[in-house]
């Protein structure tokens, strides 16, 4: 049986809770319903019928339709989109958290973004940010709920230490944490001490063990890196190779499963990582030239990930032994937030003859090491770094 998503079930009550109301819409370009109707073709249909006032409309990073392809880059907008003529508000830029002008005017905010179930995505933060100022202004919030696209019910890699805030991590979770948006938008009510009333239409006949494709509802890639839910499911711990001088493999076919660097021997380094025990996940030798992002036109050697099981497959941990590997075969050329005098901060462009940390900013974040905030805690890199057995550091993060 197929699930009915959030939107969905606003669309089979003919959206009447929300009549007569100014809204503030929060959505990105895969805000899709069953049919793949995108989420602004109905409320401007009610808006052209003056069914309801379509205030104002938000979006989060990437873009209101995904127009900024790389990783933190900003997008400005405000006033009137000449399209819809509606009033645009970019929440990845300037302004993370709307100010008290956007919200002006709204008497409602509806949310419905598709999380990937990592916490490092930004829509989660995006939407939590969303629910604090509408406590702040006293305005309700509706979030339309999906299902997490890599299930709803495994967990991995530590919780967030509180001390390491930022925009890749605001609420206590884990790296992988089960949840979905809507429920996420409840623990930031709580953790906030929101004052807004938050109602979430949850998925309906969503079985929590189910990824996407089992579940019938559609898969429209939330940001211009996620094409799959393939890329969704390593994600959890490919995103930490943001936070070092390896590419992540933007700017290749399969960002995300394709991870390398000019430094690298991909045979050697496949062979010792098909050696290394990591669960589910065999590694194939790959030469790559990204693109755009880090080693742009430039040829790098890697590793392609095949996962064999998704339930046996633990991505955090098997990037955290990949990075490991690096570290092994390349040496460590920046240890406890100091780099080596050839590494100029930020630049992977540098001709470093192994494996290096990336240094701040990143994400909004100016001080603590990318890595750091990645990994949610300051305690896990010294241990990564001293290539502490990935088996022992899985323990560590139950």
């Amino acid at each position: 049986m197929s699930v009915t998503l959030g939107l969905d079930r606003l669309c089979a009550s003919e959206f009447a809770s929300l009549r007569g109301k100014s809204i503030g819409l929060l959505c990105n370009q895969a805000t899709i319903d069953s049919s793949r109707v995108h989420i602004l073709d109905h409320f401007m249909r009610l808006h052209k019928e003056e069914f309801l006032n379509l205030h104002a409309v938000f979006g989060p990073q990437h873009g209101l339709f995904g127009q900024t392809q790389d990783n933190m880059i900003e997008w400005e907008a405000g006033g009137i989109d000449e399209r819809t003529g509606l009033r645009i508000f970019s929440l990845y830029g300037e302004f993370r958290k709307p100010t008290p002008a956007m919200m002006q005017g709204i008497d409602q905010v509806v949310v419905d973004l598709p999380d990937i179930g990592s916490r490092y995505y930004t829509f989660a933060w995006t939407t939590a940010l969303m629910v604090k100022a509408c406590g702040r202004d006293g305005i309700p919030v509706l979030i339309l709920d999906r299902p997490n696209p890599i299930n709803g019910i495994t967990t991995e890699g530590p919780m967030l230490d509180p001390e390491y805030l930022s925009f890749v991590g605001l609420l206590p979770v884990h790296s992988r944490h089960g949840k979905t948006l809507g429920e996420l938008g409840r623990l930031a009510h709580t953790t906030f001490g929101s004052n807004c009333d938050l109602e979430v239409l949850e998925t309906l006949n969503w079985d929590r063990s189910h990824y996407l494709e089992q579940t019938g509802a559609p898969w429209m890639l939330p940001s211009p890196n996620m094409p799959t839910v393939d890329t969704a499911l390593v994600y959890p711990g490919a995103c930490l190779i943001e936070g070092t001088n390896l590419s992540e493999g933007r700017g290749t076919g399969r960002p995300f499963e394709i991870v390398g660097a000019p430094f690298i021997n991909s045979w050697k380094f496949a062979d010792a990582l098909n050696a290394s025990g990591l669960p589910a996940v065999r590694f194939q030798p790959i030469e790559f030239m990204p693109t755009f992002n880090k080693y742009a036109g430039k040829l790098c050697e890697g590793v392609y990930f095949h996962v064999l099981d998704r339930e046996a497959f633990r991505p955090w941990i098997t990037y955290i032994a990949l990075i490991q590997e690096a570290i092994r075969q390349t040496g460590l050329h920046s240890v406890s937030g100091q780099i080596n005098e050839t590494f100029v901060a930020n630049s992977a462009e540098t001709a470093l003859p192994g494996f290096a940390w990336k240094m701040p900013p990143y994400e909004y974040e100016f001080e603590k090491m990318p890595i750091d905030i990645l990994l949610g805690n300051g305690w896990l890199r010294p241990k990564i770094e001293s290539l502490q057995p990935w088996t022992s550091i899985q323990e560590y993060c139950k």
